[in-house]
C-alpha cells in the first residue's frame, strides 16, 4: 500500500484491519487524551475489537462512504485522519482527526489534512469539506483555522458526552476557496 511523506519522518498511510495490534497499542498509549472530546476508538479495547473498528472503516472505504488514514512518526502510529462522512454524489464530506499527546505540536494533522483535502477536491470532485469540532477542543479549532476553513456556526449543546452537553462548531471550506488559497500561496500543498 502507499505511504505519503509529510516530512520530518512523518507519513500518512491507510489504516487497515491488519494494523489492529498497532492501532490498539496506539490507543492504549493515548486513550485518555484522544477521548477528551469524542469517544474515538472507545470500542477498541482488545485486538479483536480494534480489528472490528478498522474493518468497519475498510467496509466504508469499499462503499465509498468513509476513509481512515493513520499518521506514523518515525515508524510509530501516533494518530490519524478520517472522513467519517463522504458523499461523492453530493460532493460533500467531513474530515476529522485524532492524535496521541506525544505527537502534538508538530503540524502532523495540518499537513496530513492538506493532503487528504487536496485529494478530496482535486481527485474526487468534492465541493465542500467540513470539520466538526467540540467548542472545547481549541487545538482542533486551530487546525481548522490553519487549513483556511470558515466557522459556519455552532450547534449548541447538541452532543452529550461524559455527562455534559457539548457545543459543536462547524467549520468548512468550498472547492473554489481551497483552490484560490492554493493559488495565492503559489504552492500545490497550500
Amino acid at each position: 500500500m502507499y505511504a505519503i511523506s509529510l516530512g520530518d519522518g512523518a507519513e500518512l498511510r491507510p489504516l487497515e484491519p491488519w494494523h489492529a495490534e498497532e492501532f490498539l497499542a496506539h490507543l492504549d498509549r493515548g486513550r485518555a487524551f484522544v477521548n477528551r472530546h469524542v469517544p474515538f476508538g472507545a470500542n477498541a479495547t482488545d485486538v479483536d475489537s480494534a480489528r472490528a473498528v478498522l474493518q468497519a472503516y475498510a467496509d466504508r472505504r469499499a462503499a465509498d462512504t468513509g476513509f481512515l488514514h493513520g499518521l506514523w512518526l518515525t515508524g510509530t502510529l501516533v494518530g490519524g485522519l478520517l472522513f467519517p462522512a463522504f458523499d461523492a454524489a453530493t460532493g460533500t464530506c467531513e474530515i476529522g482527526c485524532w492524535l496521541e499527546p506525544d505527537a502534538t505540536g508538530r503540524g502532523l494533522v495540518t499537513r496530513g489534512a492538506r493532503v487528504l483535502m487536496d485529494w478530496a477536491f482535486e481527485e474526487r470532485g468534492m465541493h465542500r469539506v467540513a470539520w466538526h469540532v467540540s467548542s472545547a477542543n481549541e487545538p482542533s479549532i486551530n487546525v481548522a483555522r490553519r487549513l483556511g476553513l470558515t466557522r459556519e456556526g455552532v450547534l449548541r449543546e447538541n452532543y452529550p458526552y461524559r455527562g455534559v452537553r457539548q457545543d459543536t462548531e462547524i467549520w468548512a471550506v468550498l472547492a473554489p476557496e481551497w483552490r484560490a488559497a492554493r493559488a495565492r500561496s503559489g504552492r500545490g500543498d497550500r
